[in-house]
């Protein structure tokens, strides 16, 4: 029997989701929706990745954006270009944490819509270095784990997107991972949403895993001052 090649388009009527968003995350989607640049911060397990992936589908689903774009910087001793395989599964060690959200969001019956959408290019994922001379066009653009790109990165990625478009960049300023953490270039931005309309900066507070999680992070937080 032949392979049905058909692409199935994103449609409202599939934009039911496994996870409900919390009042807190309601309010922070609606002030992102209503802004072209929208970061989140907060400290791990506030769910700022789950809350842009409920977003970036939500909007496919309702036909407000023609594709996804996840970047997410590689911060590792290995350089990505001596990895084997395509630009997709080279970052896929970095890229899993936004598949997961993806799944969890969507669910078992409909986890393999992921993969065709990843396949036929309605999700892009892209190496924050191929990111420049870009312009993307009524696209979502997830930028996951931004305290770890630099200034010039994240000048060169915001000043990406195109219209139609909407960015949401997700970090926490406490887990930079660079050798040199003065060298990130989140709190720069967070500072320009300040200054730029159409800029909206948001803290999530809630934990989402463990309440273990709290106590851990309020521990290493008094280590590390």
């Amino acid at each position: 029997m032949a392979k049905n090649n058909t692409k199935k388009e994103p449609n409202e009527k599939t934009s039911k989701f496994e996870i409900t968003l919390n009042d807190e995350q309601k309010k922070a989607k609606t002030l992102i929706l209503e802004n072209v640049i929208g970061i989140l911060h907060g400290k791990a397990g506030s769910g700022k990745t789950l809350l842009a992936c409920q977003i970036a589908l939500d909007g496919l689903f309702k036909k407000q954006f023609k594709k996804i774009v996840v970047t997410r910087p590689t911060v590792s001793k290995e350089d990505i270009g001596f990895l084997p395989g395509t630009i997709r599964e080279k970052l896929d060690p970095w890229i899993q944490p936004i598949y997961q959200n993806f799944y969890t969001l969507l669910g078992k019956e409909r986890r393999n819509m992921v993969q065709q959408w990843l396949d036929d290019g309605t999700i892009e994922i892209l190496p924050v270095s191929f990111m420049r001379g870009v312009t993307f066009t009524d696209a979502c653009i997830i930028v996951d784990e931004a305290q770890n790109i630099t200034d010039e990165q994240m000048e060169m990625i915001t000043t990406r997107i195109g219209l139609g478009s909407k960015m949401i960049i997700c970090g926490d300023i406490s887990q930079v991972d660079l050798k040199h953490k003065s060298d990130s270039g989140f709190k720069f931005i967070c500072e320009c949403a300040k200054l730029i309309p159409g800029m909206i900066n948001i803290e999530l507070l809630e934990n989402h895993r463990h309440p273990i999680v709290d106590y851990l992070v309020d521990a290493y937080s008094r280590k590390n001052k």
